[in-house]
């Protein structure tokens, strides 16, 4: 089963899915259920496509949750949030911190936190 956050909300795909093309939202965790477990991953635009029992994931960016490291997100969402709305980078402020909030969840969920 996969489970994403596309720009229409989110969707669950299992085994026989009608084909989908999709925006994946701006920053948003991806999950990757198997009977091995699952893998989780914080994605950051880009589209979902499912064709048959395929599910494929054209991303801007994508990091596997075992690859964050937790201190580092957290000190990024924190930089994110004293940007503020201000000065010439003020209007990416809000998009970082979206995506410092994402990596930060994910490297939790893969903690079991």
């Amino acid at each position: 089963m996969v489970v994403a956050r596309t720009a229409e909300g989110d969707i669950g795909i299992l085994p026989g899915h009608e084909p989908v093309l999709a925006t994946m939202a701006d920053s948003a965790m991806v999950t990757i259920r198997t009977a091995d477990g699952a893998t989780v991953a914080a994605v950051h635009g880009g589209f979902l496509s499912v064709a048959k029992d395929d599910v494929s994931i054209l991303a801007e960016t994508a990091e596997l949750a075992q690859e964050i490291d937790p201190e580092r997100a957290r000190l990024a969402l924190e930089r994110a949030g004293q940007t503020g709305g201000g000065g010439e980078n003020g209007s990416l402020a809000p998009l970082a911190q979206q995506r410092a909030e994402t990596r930060l969840l994910a490297a939790q969920a893969h903690l079991g936190g």
